[in-house]
């Protein structure tokens, strides 16, 4: 009897060990947000777009897209990482009508984010913009959605989490067996 109790306390402590060792997934950084708005309407085009993200963005390779109705990029600076939030300087708007700001950036964890959120131009400005570079790629949804539904899209990505379930079941048994060997003893 003592063997069965000792098998049971053996059981139920592994999988009490495997309850309270299970976490919550890690999650990759998210966009929250941006300024100017996705959907925003504007008299006059912002100086600096800023995205925000629900975790800290790495400097450097980070892309930032202002492309305007006439097909023209209107960022004129540096794309800048600061915390939780990436920024770049854009330069005069052009012609009046809809702006889309895509990004693609990195966040700490180093799984990349990107997407487009987008702004309207009520007033013509004054610039002349650049000639577009390839916008950052994102997974957008179907077209046939109206685009005041489609969220941003996100990069996934990471290591699967089977691995560590079968690690953890493969060491209990271990534990298991050794304590079962030494209980004959």
């Amino acid at each position: 009897m003592t063997r069965l109790v000792r098998l049971a306390v053996a059981g139920l402590l592994a999988g009490l060990a495997l309850l309270l060792g299970a976490t919550p997934a890690l999650a990759h950084a998210e966009f929250e947000g941006s300024d100017p708005a996705d959907g925003a309407t504007l008299d006059t085009g912002p100086q600096k777009v800023t995205l925000t993200f629900s975790d800290t963005m790495q400097q450097g390779f980070n892309t930032v897209t202002v492309i305007g109705p006439d097909g023209k990029d209107y960022v004129s600076g540096e794309v800048l990482a600061q915390g939780d939030s990436v920024s770049a300087t854009v330069g005069p708007l052009g012609p009046a009508g809809r702006y889309e700001i895509g990004y693609r950036v990195l966040s700490d964890d180093g799984h990349p984010v990107s997407g487009k959120v987008g702004f309207t131009l009520t007033t013509a400005g004054t610039g002349t913009g650049s000639s577009a570079a390839p916008a950052p790629s994102a997974d957008v949804a179907p077209s046939a959605a109206p685009a005041a539904q489609a969220a941003p899209a996100e990069e996934s990505g990471g290591m699967p989490v089977w691995p560590w379930i079968v690690g953890a079941v493969v060491l209990v048994g271990a534990g298991v067996a050794v304590a079962m060997r030494l209980g004959r003893s």
